[in-house]
């Protein structure tokens, strides 16, 4: 599979894009219970067929992009040739504040390229992005995630009590932080909140992260260009007081945070990943504690 992954991520990005885009398509007309709840998902959140039909071929887009994130050879830029950026200068501003940076990205576009792409522009004059990730059950998938972790700019971090206290250090230190916000935690690590109308269980730890240590929070999204074009990055500032309010209860910090993950959903409906079982009841595990 390693092998397989290293000659794909040699073939032109807006070819895989093509071939993604076409497997997208497949997936969806051979899966009726993969078809079933994105479409429950989609309508469910107030989107029409023709909103949300573009994400089902930027589903196949996403996985053929993977070989080139992951297993492209080291030290070849991302950023000369495939990115652009939006909105970049508040988020600049924030981080000259060495106050720390909270950067929130949900499952929409290239989440993956987005990691990388920052943690390469900003690895100069700030240091790496730190993330946290969650390590694949399967040993083989393991071995290709370690190419994409492995790269100019990005620290990752298991999703440990270890790694929490990585983050916090990050932050207080003045760096920046990556978190995926629209993953639903185990138990434990997150709080009911309506997303899209429906209660969802979701992660508290950015809000306890921001609570703690004051660092400033946007919302960021790569954006995937049509045909092959390359990708956009924008960034939008957070607006919720209940990440910066202390006394704030965690329901509140995961309600204001499910706004503004909706508000990018809003933006690009034809790039979010609709299958997702987002209200799903969380796993039992150990409580990894508090930041």
């Amino acid at each position: 599979m390693t092998f397989l992954f290293r000659l794909l991520a040699r073939v032109p990005l807006p070819l895989m894009h093509a071939l993604g885009i076409a497997l997208g398509w497949l997936v969806w007309w051979c899966a009726p219970a993969y078809r079933r709840r994105f479409k429950a998902n989609a309508q469910n959140a107030g989107f029409t067929p023709a909103q949300y039909r573009p994400a089902i071929g930027a589903a196949g887009a996403m996985a053929a992009e993977l070989p080139w994130l992951w297993c492209r050879p080291q030290g070849e830029s991302v950023l000369p040739k495939v990115v652009r950026w939006d909105g970049i200068e508040a988020f600049e501003a924030a981080l000259d504040e060495r106050k720390g940076v909270i950067l929130l990205t949900p499952h929409i576009g290239s989440w993956e390229l987005f990691g990388q792409a920052v943690g390469e522009r900003f690895m100069a004059s700030h240091g790496p992005i730190t993330a946290l990730y969650r390590p694949p059950r399967k040993e083989i998938m393991a071995g290709l995630m370690d190419g994409s972790r492995d790269r100019p700019g990005l620290q990752t971090l298991p999703t440990t009590v270890a790694g929490v206290r990585g983050l916090m250090r990050a932050l207080r230190a003045g760096g920046y932080t990556g978190i995926l916000p629209d993953q639903v935690p185990p138990e434990g690590q997150g709080a009911w909140a309506p997303f899209f109308g429906k209660p969802a269980y979701t992660i508290t730890l950015p809000g306890r992260l921001a609570q703690q240590t004051g660092a400033h929070v946007f919302l960021g999204v790569c954006e995937r260009l049509p045909r092959g074009r390359g990708y956009a990055i924008r960034f939008e500032a957070f607006d919720g007081t209940a990440f910066s309010d202390r006394k704030a209860k965690p329901e509140a910090a995961a309600a204001a945070l499910n706004v503004g993950i909706e508000g990018l959903i809003r933006s690009l409906p034809g790039q979010y990943v609709w299958d997702y079982a987002r209200y799903k009841q969380p796993r039992a595990e150990p409580h990894e504690g508090s930041a």
